[in-house]
């Protein structure tokens, strides 16, 4: 019989094809930084799912065990990932390929 809580290892996964193989919420295209970020920002994991409501719980809690085992991984993908400080609140305009 199948445990009813996940485990961090039956939770997390890598898809070559998704987010270029970073760790994700298996059946999902969640990133683990996704949460660690929002964690790392000082919301509490109980609030993780308001924001991300496709996300039990018990997933949340997985991600950030995994984060905090695989921290400097999760960390280099999230600093790889962070929008550069003269982008911040510009828009992108495809038609003149130019952020305003």
């Amino acid at each position: 019989m199948a445990s009813p809580n996940p485990t961090p290892q039956s939770v997390i996964t890598t898809n070559p094809a998704i987010h270029g193989g970073e760790p994700i919420l298996t059946g999902t295209a969640t990133p683990v930084r996704a949460i660690a970020e929002l964690w790392n920002q000082g919301m509490p994991a109980e609030g993780i799912p308001l924001h991300l409501p496709h996300l039990k719980l018990d997933h949340v809690f997985a991600a950030l065990h995994y984060y905090l085992g695989h921290r400097d991984e999760v960390d280099k993908f999230i600093l790889a990932n962070r929008i550069p400080e003269d982008l911040v609140g510009k828009k992108f305009d495809p038609a003149i390929g130019k952020y305003s």
